[in-house]
């Protein structure tokens, strides 16, 4: 029996049902097949075997009386509630599988260097930060996560959490660190913790997204984007000052700047009197940008969108991200809101069809093929409207610290963020 993931009233109980039956049946097999972008990174790590380019860190000082015992047995409980965190991806006759390991934990790797010299402790710090990002993980015997602590002082700890993104996206992190922080305030206080139980689990998902593709709905989304990516052109050169190497290399590093809040509000002004949002603007002008640097009038781009479609999926720890490609014609120099418009509606059709998995899509449509990039494109755009910022726990206070793992994943990767204090844009 497949999984119907489905959030109306009137099939609640048969969902149930259904999702009771698929569970059942999970328990008799050793083995769950991979969601579409979880095999498409599974396929890069065979490809790329004990690289970190998939590692996905996050880095929080605290500072005040930490609880070092109530954080073990928090970050405890969010393994055990997401199946995602305890699976192993493993070789099956040639096929990924996924094995849900109940057996996996997830230690608390825990570094004092309080007792060092003031100025030797942060250095310290930062090489043992440094060599966790860059530290692969081994997927077939797991787990997908990893956790430190480092002890500075005894009144500030830094806390590394580091996840494989094959089980794991920025939607994800906001998830582990909301659960993380109610279940840290509750054996703090020695108290029942307030997490409602969750209705299905990742490898449901990936079973259900599997079967939804059958039945000649992946032909209904196929014909969109053929005729959408009809004559698509090479990908885009940007002018770069050295040659692209044979192989990528993966390295890479992440430029900053900040647009005030005033200007920020400009341009959702500017997009609500077009009918457009800030990513449209945004987007807009950053093919307006591309287009100046590489005299390219027919622009493709990828945008990574949450694939969380389903009311069931919102608070589950996973790999949900699917991609979409923009594709824009920018030719006989438009004016500013002319190029809006066309970056509308390719933007409006695009999300129209976005449940075909990008890996699907490149299976279809059969495009060039490279070692030195992902087919379509090389350039990433991302428009993020909430970020991981302070949070308050009882005694302590959190403030998330960059990250930098000194490597790209594509030629360019621009991630526009809205905060209180304006629209941050990172360039990767």
């Amino acid at each position: 029996m497949s999984v119907v993931l489905n959030s109306t009233p009137e099939t609640q109980s048969k969902t149930k049902r259904a999702l009771l039956a698929e569970r059942l049946r999970r328990a008799a097999e050793s083995t769950i097949p991979l969601s579409f972008a979880q095999q498409r990174l599974w396929f890069l790590d065979q490809l790329e075997p004990n690289s970190p380019f998939y590692n996905v860190p996050t880095v929080v000082r605290m500072t005040g009386a930490l609880n070092v015992e109530a954080l073990r047995r928090a970050l405890s409980e969010v393994m055990s509630r997401h199946e995602s965190l305890r699976t192993r991806f493993v070789n099956v006759e040639g096929s990924p599988a996924q094995v849900v390991d109940n057996s996996l934990r997830l230690d608390l790797d825990f570094h004092d260097v309080s007792h060092r010299p003031a100025a030797q402790y942060e250095a310290d710090a930062q090489a043992l930060v440094r060599a966790e990002v860059n530290r692969p993980f081994d997927l077939s015997s797991g787990p997908p996560v990893r956790a430190m602590l480092i002890r500075l002082k005894p009144d500030e700890h830094w806390f590394v959490l580091n996840i494989h993104h094959i089980v794991s996206d920025e939607w994800s992190l906001k998830i582990f660190f909301h659960e993380l922080t109610e279940l840290y305030a509750a054996h703090s206080e020695g108290r029942t913790p307030e997490l409602s139980e969750l209705p299905i689990q990742y490898a449901d998902y990936s079973q259900w997204q599997r079967e939804s593709l059958k039945n000649g709905a992946l032909e209904q989304q196929l014909d969109f984007w053929r005729e959408q990516l009809k004559g698509t052109p090479p990908v885009l050169e940007l002018p770069t000052d050295h040659p692209r190497p044979a192989m990528q290399t993966f390295r890479g590093t992440i430029q900053s700047r900040v647009l005030r809040r005033e200007l920020a509000d400009a341009l959702t002004q500017l997009g609500a009197r077009h009918g457009a949002t800030l990513f449209m603007v945004t987007l807009a002008a950053f093919k307006a940008l591309l287009n100046r640097y590489t005299q390219q009038e027919d622009i493709v781009i990828g945008s990574p969108i949450a694939g969380r479609n389903r009311v069931e999926t919102e608070q589950l720890i996973g790999f949900f991200v699917n991609t979409l490609l923009l594709r824009t014609d920018v030719s006989g120099d438009p004016a500013f809101e002319e190029l809006l418009g066309r970056v509308r509606e390719t933007t409006l059709n695009a999300y129209a069809h976005e449940d075909l998995p990008f890996e699907k899509l490149v299976e279809k449509l059969h495009p060039e093929r490279a070692a030195t990039h992902m087919p379509f494109t090389r350039i990433m755009f991302a428009l993020q409207n909430s970020t991981l910022e302070e949070m308050k726990w009882a005694n302590l206070a959190l403030q998330f610290v960059d990250c930098e793992t000194g490597t790209a994943k594509f030629d360019l990767t621009m991630v526009l963020q809205g905060t209180n204090h304006g629209l941050v844009i990172q360039a990767e």
